[in-house]
């Protein structure tokens, strides 16, 4: 009786991935977009290597965003800032406008929280005006 010879093992050939996809396949399965099982069937790599990618790249990643965050969190409080100073700027044209013409347009055209808040402007711009000519 002759006993099979034993083939070599046959060692799996992977593609090398690169870092920026790991990146990417890592946050479309944080974000919810695809479950790990699909992201191992999509990608073709194991259940063991996308689990070492998650715990050794979320790190890398979360410190990276926690980053960018703080800064996108400044531009925005910037971005608010200058807004509301053009909104102060704005109601105060149209304050000064309702004054000079008499008309009260903003309570037409404008809605009711901004109305009130040139209301109050246009009062207070009243008020200045009366001080004035009663000091002259």
């Amino acid at each position: 009786m002759e006993t099979p010879k034993k083939q070599p093992c046959r060692k799996n050939e992977y593609q090398k991935v690169s870092f920026d996809l790991k990146l990417s396949i890592i946050d479309e399965i944080n974000n919810g977009q695809i479950s790990a099982n699909y992201a191992c069937k999509k990608y073709g790599i194991s259940r063991g290597t996308l689990a070492y990618w998650i715990k050794k790249l979320s790190n890398f990643e979360s410190k990276s965003k926690a980053m960018s965050k703080n800064d996108e969190l400044k531009k925005l409080r910037q971005r608010i800032e200058e807004l509301e100073f053009v909104k102060d700027f704005q109601q105060d044209i149209i304050a000064d406008f309702e004054n000079i013409t008499g008309e009260h347009l903003s309570k037409k055209y404008l809605p009711e929280a901004l109305a009130k808040e040139i209301e109050k402007k246009r009062l207070n711009l009243s008020k200045e005006s009366g001080s004035i000519n009663a000091s002259e």
